[in-house]
């Protein structure tokens, strides 16, 4: 399996929640995070302009149609980053 973790703006929120369901995710989790990089220091102290953290596991296959998708449609858009991990899931049937 493949962990996606999508960082980005709390804008995206709905439409990436969205998009994981359009693709065939079957859960994920988001956490308000706080962080600094190219676009400088990203406080969680106004809720409209924080950062978010969302973690998807995924198949492969998934992965892939995801990570398009958020290249295509939601780079241009958001400020977002986006990354994909191996893992192994323990309880494989939850997902």
């Amino acid at each position: 399996m493949k962990r996606v973790t999508i960082v980005c703006e709390s804008l995206a929120r709905e439409p990436v929640t969205r998009l994981l369901q359009e693709v065939g995710a079957h859960g994920w989790t988001l956490l308000e995070v706080q962080g600094s990089g190219r676009q400088g220091l990203r406080l969680a102290e106004i809720p409209e302009f924080s950062n978010i953290q969302v973690d998807v596991i995924i198949p492969p296959a998934v992965t892939e149609t995801l990570l398009q998708r958020l290249h295509a449609d939601f780079f241009p858009k958001f400020a977002m980053i986006a990354y994909e991990t191996d893992i192994r899931v323990l309880r494989p049937n939850k997902f």
